[in-house]
């Protein structure tokens, strides 16, 4: 979406006359000053009340339909190399609403505390009629304020900040994630080659695929996750190996590898379930809790945090496994959550009968 308003107008041909106009504005009389402040403070007040609505309405999407995840382009650069390849960060939908209306709440109470306190110790005027003119403009051009209010509201086959799904990413596109790390590579919707294509179809089928699960698995911290990610599928993101009934999304937990969170987003997107439980009972979250793997844990529990209520055959909850296995940034951040938890809260203590039974060693 254009930053500005439709038809690809320049808030410039609004901006530099109402300068020009602001600075004939005669500020030391009493009447001109008087009406100035009546049209800037009423202005203001209906901008940040647009503005405090804009982000309770985001925060309420984001708490209830605002989980998919999307590829937000990077903003322009002054002098960036056209022929560099395009850059987009993988971001909760609802969560990047809630960051842009946030901020779109500090830049506009700063600019009016700014714009008063000049007015108010340096006498100056100029900025109180340029204000009320070009603030509720800029007001407009935010995203998140314009969908609300001229739009359909935060949906998004809208595609309100530009943004990518998945299946429409392009094979030279950078991804990365809100921290700047890049992404791993996976098949990307209607942009694959025929090459990868075969490739996929012969890791869909039985044994193939249980194989790469296994051997993923065996390769441990060094494991190619990006090769992995490569044969996962809509059809096989919840395939169960034969022995043990191990999915993807448990042997991406039980990683350390970098990428798997990421990974684990891109699996769940596919439709993997996290809750699937292996013949130990153990759902992905267990596996994430016993191994040690914080980014995993944070990203299964963002998912569905009732996974942490879940026992397995043993009667252990992923918090006992955590702490029975000395994994204490986990069971710290489980422990956060536990209390956030309206149902089941009381936390399942068995650690007395920890076993070494559960060591996930292929043999």
């Amino acid at each position: 979406m254009a930053n500005g308003p439709p038809g690809g107008f320049n808030k410039l041909f609004i901006m530099i006359p109402v300068m020009l106009a602001a600075r004939k504005i005669d500020a030391e009389n009493p009447d001109t000053v008087y009406w100035l402040r009546v049209a800037y403070g009423s202005v203001q007040s209906i901008c940040v009340l647009i503005v405090l609505y804009t982000y309770i309405q985001a925060s309420t999407f984001a708490s209830s339909d605002g989980k998919t995840i999307v590829y937000v382009p990077s903003a322009p650069t002054p002098f960036a190399d056209p022929n560099a390849k395009k850059k987009y960060t993988e971001v909760s939908y609802g969560a990047h609403i809630v960051s842009t209306a946030r901020s779109l709440v500090g830049s506009t109470l700063f600019g009016v505390a700014l714009t008063v306190g000049l007015h108010l110790y340096k006498g100056m005027a100029m900025g109180l009629a340029i204000q009320a003119v070009m603030g509720p403009i800029n007001l407009i051009e935010n995203p998140v304020v314009k969908a609300l209010l001229l739009g359909n509201g935060f949906q998004p086959q809208d595609k309100i900040f530009d943004e990518k799904s998945a299946n429409e990413l392009a094979e030279d596109d950078e991804i990365v994630d809100e921290a700047g790390n890049p992404v791993v590579a996976r098949q990307l919707g209607g942009s694959t080659t025929t090459t990868t294509t075969t490739t996929k179809a012969k890791t869909t089928t039985g044994q193939t695929f249980e194989e790469l699960l296994l051997d993923t698995w065996d390769a441990g911290n060094k494991a190619d996750i990006g090769a992995f990610m490569e044969a996962v599928t809509k059809e096989n993101c919840n395939y169960r190996t034969k022995e043990n009934g191990w999915t993807p999304l448990m042997i991406l937990a039980g990683l350390n590898a970098k990428g798997t969170a990421s990974a684990i987003r891109q699996v769940i997107e596919l439709g993997g379930n996290p809750a699937i439980v292996d013949v130990e009972g153990w759902n992905a979250l267990h596996w994430a809790a016993f191994h040690g793997s914080l980014e995993a844990a944070k990203a299964l529990a963002a998912t569905d945090a009732t996974l942490l209520t879940v026992q397995d055959k043993e009667g252990k909850l992923p918090i006992d496994m955590a702490k029975a296995e000395g994994n204490d940034q986990v069971a710290t951040f489980f422990e956060s959550l536990v209390v956030l938890l309206s149902d089941n809260s009381d936390t399942n203590n068995n650690n007395n009968n920890t076993t070494e039974e559960g060591l996930r060693k292929r043999k």
